[in-house]
């Protein structure tokens, strides 16, 4: 097993050191492009400010499509009316502070 070692990723601009092994590294930087691109794409759209918000409508998205494809079952339409009505939740949450 190779040692770990900190491997320095940015995701929308803001710099993190993620430990992992040299066989692993490949994969997370796969992973940190991926989120990354995710986010901004959630930031461009305009519908969502904040990077707190991005994060948590990014990783909604995620577990939405992962749990679907889980199942096989995919509704395009049922899955952005839901995304649309936990963006309101979340829209809510964060004017109540």
């Amino acid at each position: 097993m190779s040692e770990i070692k900190g491997v320095d990723v940015s995701i929308m601009g803001r710099n993190f050191t993620v430990s992992c092994t040299e066989e692993e590294r490949p994969g997370l930087i796969n992973a940190v492009n991926f989120l990354d691109k995710k986010m901004r794409d959630i930031r461009d759209s305009g519908k969502v400010i904040g990077v707190e918000r991005i994060a948590i409508m990014t990783a909604l998205n995620l577990a939405h499509e992962l749990l679907n494809s889980k199942s096989g079952d995919v509704d395009v339409g049922d899955i952005r009316r839901r995304i649309a009505i936990m963006q309101d939740q979340i829209d809510e949450a964060c004017t109540i502070k």
